[in-house]
């Protein structure tokens, strides 16, 4: 499943098209969201290399990490890095945020991360980051018509100086550009409200949402359980996907991640753990199928009020009759026509509606296929 978001984030969108979006939410009870958001950004580096992507370029945006760490990161992956100039832009927004050490005229950048990294002076100007983005990105692409992807590592460090319409607009914007071919960030979402988390979740196409793998409570003395069930938390997790598709459908899958030394593996949950790949249904507390006995067992409840026949065949009236049936009638109406004429002297006028354009007489039952 992993490996299906980071298809969908090489492969890019159609032209005219929204590119793709992913949220990786992640919480203090789970905190592997920069784990999962190196692995995406690995696999989607080798993808442009490989020059299986989309995008030819890959832009990140630093928050919460400096640009030697992403330096670091691609060298422990096994990315050659001494290329990498021609293919990503890193813009630092985590060793100056504000422009302090501009204006000391201070200056920490080294010499391996200076032909990749530029700075970004004032993060509370998200139209001018924006355009940074871009023009980092067209750097990468050169004149024409090509693409890059975007890669935010933290878009809670944005909210701290934005508000959540700003930060909204901007990924809009770059969701929108015609260049981009796909964008993922991180959050940490239990720093946020609801509404907030919401809002870029619906900015997204997909979302993947860590959980610890058991519920503990922390706190309690003596509890030597919970801090094994705790143990087992930071070191594995559940990893919930919700994709959107073009026809607007949505499907959630899940699958469980270990984090170990060498990084981050993604195994399938077995069905045994009562968590398996299914389309999107509500929450309920019964079962919404039914059993091949259940329905043999529906079909024979017997409905209020309906025909049961009593051993002769069910005939319901619907205004009309067939061609073999209007003979039988015209025998049938002759017949009683001259039994009530030798009865009683008085005839009696009996109509068959032709068509179902026909309005029904006032006369005739509605709920004749009712026994009232």
């Amino acid at each position: 499943m992993a490996e299906t978001i980071c298809r969908t984030l090489r492969d890019g969108g159609l032209e005219g098209e929204h590119a793709p979006a992913l949220t990786i939410k992640d919480s203090v009870a789970s905190p592997f969201g920069l784990d999962v958001f190196a692995y995406v950004l690995t696999q989607l580096s080798n993808y442009i290399l490989a020059g299986k992507s989309q995008s030819r370029g890959l832009v990140i945006v630093a928050f919460s990490r400096s640009p030697s760490f992403y330096v670091n990161l691609l060298k422990e992956r096994g990315i050659d890095v001494n290329s990498s100039h021609k293919w990503v832009r890193i813009l630092d927004c985590y060793t100056d945020p504000f422009g302090w050490k501009e204006l000391l005229n201070v200056k920490e950048v080294s010499q391996e991360t200076s032909t990749l990294s530029s700075f970004c002076n004032d993060v509370r100007d998200l139209e001018k980051l924006y355009s940074s983005i871009i023009v980092q990105g067209k750097g990468l692409i050169g004149q024409g018509k090509g693409h890059f992807s975007v890669a935010i590592d933290l878009v809670s460090e944005m909210l701290r100086h934005a508000s959540i319409s700003s930060v909204g607009k901007l990924l809009s914007n770059l969701r929108s550009h015609d260049q981009v071919s796909s964008i993922f960030w991180l959050l940490h979402s239990d720093l946020h409200e609801v509404r907030v988390t919401t809002v870029l979740e619906y900015l997204s196409s997909m979302v993947a949402s860590l959980e610890p793998i058991n519920r503990t409570t922390i706190g309690r003395k003596g509890d030597s359980g919970n801090l094994s069930l705790l143990e087992q938390n930071f070191r594995k997790g559940k990893f919930h996907v919700r994709f959107k598709r073009r026809n607007g459908r949505v499907r959630v899958m899940c699958e469980e991640l270990h984090v170990e030394l060498s990084g981050i593996n993604f195994t399938s949950v077995s069905s045994e753990d009562g968590i398996i790949n299914q389309r999107l249904l509500p929450k309920v507390q019964f079962n919404l199928q039914l059993s091949e006995k259940e329905q043999t067992e529906r079909a024979k409840v017997v409905l209020p009020f309906e025909h049961q026949g009593n051993g002769k065949p069910i005939q319901i009236y619907d205004g009309r009759r067939s061609l073999s049936e209007n003979k039988n009638e015209e025998t049938l109406v002759s017949t009683a026509k001259l039994q009530t004429d030798e009865d009683t002297g008085k005839g009696e006028i009996i109509y068959f509606r032709d068509s179902d354009d026909e309005m029904p007489d006032s006369d005739e039952d509605p709920d004749d296929d009712l026994d009232i």
